[in-house]
């Protein structure tokens, strides 16, 4: 089965879509544009829903917006906490639905991930490995999980104190939840990574472990810091990723999805 990668940025979203359906590609491109313009268009009018550090109220049939409010109150934090996840959701969704208005022929992607900026949706029935990028930690991409079939669908958000732009107020160098979707998994990373933090790294691991096990919708739960790790849940399996670390960065997915692509 040939499957197909595409990657394309647009302002802070950087987006790969992987399938085997073009289509499937075509069509979570275009929603992404679509929920991303709905965002925008919101907080313009609602400053508040994209500064705010916690769960806020909404009254609205933006499906974006609810996702992102929804994610946050289960989570309490921001909705800003869960956008990544919230768009990587809206575009695996299309992949594997059929619009009764438009699709008369629509065949429903059999492997589908969306990868925006580090958050994950994945339903796919060929299994697929996800690098854990830590940063400086010696755990920095040498292991990572396997996702199979049984494991779909599932969400991916991982939260760092050490990488990235995000905020995070925690030392935590990755926290990663696996939930039921990938805006949920994107809020509570962010809530976990939170909590972890003091001179006592083992005992700033198992709080941030405590709180992921409250979360409705968490799976899963990774988590690391200097040279301790927690874990909590049902995690996919772990593996070791083999390769150039800066390769595997640089090419992000392109060798790590198990089986042949094309771009």
């Amino acid at each position: 089965m040939k499957v197909y990668k595409t990657h394309f940025s647009e302002k802070e979203s950087d987006i790969t879509i992987i399938s085997e359906s073009k289509t499937a590609i075509l069509k979570a491109r275009k929603i992404f544009y679509l929920h991303r313009g709905n965002l925008e268009k919101y907080v313009l009018k609602n400053n508040h829903f994209l500064t705010s550090l916690s769960p806020i109220n909404v009254n609205t049939e933006i499906r974006v917006i609810k996702l992102m409010a929804d994610a946050a109150y289960v989570c309490d934090v921001g909705p800003m906490a869960a956008v990544a996840g919230a768009l990587a959701d809206l575009m695996l969704e299309v992949m594997k639905n059929r619009d009764e208005e438009e699709d008369t022929d629509f065949v429903k992607a059999k492997i589908a991930l969306v990868e925006n900026g580090g958050e994950i949706a994945i339903d796919s029935i060929k299994p697929m490995n996800i690098a854990l990028y830590a940063g400086n930690n010696e755990l920095n991409l040498n292991i990572g999980f396997l996702i199979e079939k049984k494991d779909c669908p599932i969400g991916v958000g991982t939260s760092s104190a050490t990488i990235g732009h995000a905020i995070s107020f925690g030392q935590a160098d990755a926290v990663t939840i696996f939930a039921t979707n990938a805006a949920l998994a994107d809020a509570a990373a962010t809530k976990v990574a939170n909590s972890v933090k003091g001179k006592d790294v083992e005992k700033s691991i198992k709080k941030g472990l405590d709180i992921a096990d409250d979360i409705d919708g968490v799976i899963g739960t990774f988590i690391s810091r200097e040279d301790k790790i927690g874990q909590a849940g049902k995690l996919p399996k772990l593996i070791k990723i083999e390769g150039d670390k800066r390769q595997i960065l640089r090419e992000k997915l392109d060798d790590l999805f198990l089986g042949d692509y094309e771009i």
